[in-house]
């Protein structure tokens, strides 16, 4: 292996390794904040936060594995942790849908959602900075499964802006139900990530995500 390859898999596992510390730092923050501020989409976004971590795990192993061997397949340390994703992100939608449907009958509001525009602020910006540093290391090493590991983490920065979004109105229009609507969106995109990641538990290709073109 040439050391070009060497130095971009090594910025790879970098890469991998920050976003499943920065996923635990904001599920530990804004679990603490959505409980706290009684706010079910941010709640719901620092439990998403944790299930990242899992498939974050997944992703460090995958990045080892094709350093070793471009063309090996998915293997079952991989699949395994897709599916208790998958698992977990079910959970989260359930969970998610139960407790917006019954704020909305309850008119439940939250004390604030500053918090929540405050971490959604922040994430968008991290984690497009993330998505780009992996796309372009992706591209130097001419791997597809970094690349689709990169358009996966799309849906995490559709989730901030979704969080963003519905604390934003919040904070603006003190409409109680602003919160419950994000929370399921959030729920919807909890399923869509549930579904995805059984999908690719199923498959030995590197890149499965709907969003890898």
């Amino acid at each position: 292996m040439v050391d070009i390859e060497v130095k971009y898999y090594k910025y790879a596992l970098i890469l991998s390794f920050i976003t499943v510390f920065y996923n635990i730092i904001e599920g530990l923050v804004s679990i603490y904040f959505g409980i706290n501020d009684e706010t079910i989409a941010l709640f719901g976004f620092g439990a998403d936060s944790f299930i990242e971590t899992i498939s974050g795990i997944g992703i460090i192993h995958m990045v080892y594995r094709i350093k070793k061997n471009k063309n090996s397949s998915r293997d079952k340390f991989e699949k395994t942790a897709l599916k208790i994703t998958g698992a977990a992100f079910y959970m989260l939608t359930g969970l998610l849908f139960v407790s917006a449907i019954l704020a909305i009958f309850s008119a439940h509001k939250p004390e604030t959602t500053f918090w929540g525009i405050v971490i959604s602020a922040v994430s968008i910006l991290s984690m497009f900075m993330l998505i780009k540093a992996k796309i372009f290391v992706g591209k130097k090493l001419n791997s597809d499964a970094i690349i689709a590991d990169a358009n996966c983490t799309k849906v995490c920065l559709y989730m901030s802006v979704v969080l963003l979004l519905s604390s934003g109105l919040y904070e603006m229009f003190d409409i109680a139900y602003f919160d419950s609507i994000g929370a399921l969106i959030l729920a919807y995109l909890s399923f869509k990530e549930g579904k995805e990641s059984f999908e690719k538990s199923k498959s030995n290709a590197n890149c499965s995500c709907s969003s890898c073109h």
